[in-house]
């Protein structure tokens, strides 16, 4: 199977501009705070992914259906009702670090906070370090 052509693609638009953008001061300090985290992570700066979803580094998906396509390794988007906070590989493996996290909820591969002073940002920061190593070292195969 080919790769998948992606509607959702990096853009010119600059990180910090999108950042500086955001009208609400407790969503927009969060969003610098999320920034300098995954970036610190990743050690990569951000890219924009469409409009609204920040994303760091890059990783190839090769999902067990044969579908493929390149993708961020993580990335987080701040939205009015929550932040988004993508984490690759799901939550399997992170219920440990969920517990201690703080208030959340989670779709398949996605984090909702609210605030960030609902969580414990230190948890937060080990739970993506680990996502992105087991991303960084699993390969391209993917099972969803």
């Amino acid at each position: 199977m080919a790769k998948t052509e992606l509607k959702t693609k990096v853009t010119e638009v600059t990180v910090a501009d999108f950042i500086a953008d955001i009208d609400d001061l407790l969503l927009r300090e969060g969003a610098l705070e999320i920034d300098e985290m995954m970036a610190g992570i990743t050690g990569e700066k951000g890219k924009m992914w469409g409009a609204t979803i920040v994303g760091y580094g890059h990783c190839y998906l090769k999902y067990a259906s044969g579908r493929e396509l390149d993708w961020m390794l993580t990335g987080f988007s701040p939205r009015k009702q929550n932040f988004t906070i993508y984490i690759m590989d799901g939550f399997t493996r992170y219920d440990e670090l969920l517990g201690k996290l703080g208030k959340y909820k989670t779709g398949k591969s996605c984090l909702y906070i609210k605030r960030l002073s609902d969580i414990d940002t230190s948890v937060l920061r080990e739970l993506m370090q680990e996502s992105v190593a087991y991303m960084q070292g699993r390969g391209p195969q993917i099972n969803q």
